[in-house]
């Protein structure tokens, strides 16, 4: 009998050994963040943790950077290089005119050659209407263009919106000629100084 429990024991035993080396995990990579457009993980060690399109980055940081507005809010602002792709709208209005859509898609060009940048929109109206409205009405004007640049291919999670309603006009005057220039949709690009050398084409 106590060679029965023994033998029991020791099986037992043997047992658990061989259930704990079977559930062993072996993890290649990193888990994929909600959002995260076409980043691909490794196929095993010493490849990039990440690829998208004809870029890559040797980093995780950097993908988690990229899907992060969090991690994002320090990197430098160019309020310069989009300038002249501005788009504006009409009175009372966040819907994108046909002629201004060109200039949508310029921008969305430039991301998709440099996958590792980021990007704000900021919605700004005109004098006209209560600042309340105004700041919804410039957050409209944002999100459009936040939501076009994404049909056109651009990864949400890319896309910081702001609104400043009349706060930061263009144009100071108050006539029409000032109210359209203000009644706009400006982009700024956030490019992380660490990346910089990864984002040239």
């Amino acid at each position: 009998m106590k060679l029965n429990k023994r033998s029991n024991v020791i099986l037992l035993g043997s047992m658990l050994t061989i259930a704990a080396v079977g559930c062993k995990t072996n993890h290649l990579g990193t888990t994929p963040l909600p959002g995260a457009g076409t980043a691909h993980l490794a196929a095993g060690p010493g490849k990039p943790l990440i690829e998208d399109g004809n870029k890559a980055a040797s980093s995780g940081i950097a993908s988690t950077a990229i899907t992060d507005p969090d991690l994002r809010k320090d990197w430098p602002r160019d309020h310069e290089i989009f300038k002249t792709d501005t788009v504006h709208f009409d009175y009372d209005s966040s819907v994108i005119k046909d002629g201004e859509k060109p200039k949508v898609a310029a921008v969305a060009d430039y991301f998709k050659a440099h996958s590792l940048d980021a990007l704000q929109i900021e919605g700004h109206c005109d004098e006209r209407g209560t600042e309340e409205y105004n700041r919804a009405l410039g957050e409209h004007r944002a999100l459009a263009l936040r939501e076009e640049l994404i049909r056109l291919g651009i990864d949400a999670s890319r896309i910081d919106t702001v609104s400043f309603g009349e706060d930061r006009p263009a144009e100071p005057g108050h006539d029409e000629s000032a109210y359209r220039k203000n009644r706009r949709g400006e982009f700024v690009l956030e490019k992380h100084q660490n990346l910089a050398g990864l984002n040239s084409p």
